[in-house]
């Protein structure tokens, strides 16, 4: 069973910078969506940025696109989110998670498709 541990997280500042942590065990290093979401108080959670090992591809949500980037270290089973420019609207509990073998090989950005979740970890940006 794939289990995921993040770090990072805390308090910024808008306009600086923040990085997230994913550590995994036991999920396949290749075709595998890696992928973060977060969820604002009151708010549905929603998807930020997902990468597929099976071959790089990397997709961002309109509202990061720029500004976020997501790395991996497969070899570790480990996934990153670098957040800079941050704003208040980032403001959220972030998550990571992964689905193994995607069905056609490519990606979803839906929440109900990633079956493996971390804790979750809050991140405040301040004006």
């Amino acid at each position: 069973q794939p289990q995921l541990a993040q770090t990072g997280g805390g308090s910024v500042q808008a306009g600086g910078s923040l990085t997230l942590s994913c550590i995994g065990s036991a999920f396949p290093r290749t075709r595998t969506c890696m992928g973060w979401f977060r969820q604002a108080p009151g708010k549905e959670r929603e998807w930020v940025a997902v990468y597929y090992t099976g071959g790089g591809a990397e997709y961002y949500a309109d509202s990061v696109k720029g500004r976020f980037t997501i790395s991996q270290d497969v070899a570790k089973m480990t996934f990153y989110l670098v957040m800079n420019s941050v704003n208040p609207e980032d403001s959220g509990m972030y998550f990571c998670a992964i689905r193994p073998k995607p069905s056609g090989d490519k990606c979803p950005l839906a929440e109900p498709e990633f079956r493996y979740w971390g804790q979750g970890t809050q991140v405040t940006v301040s004006s």
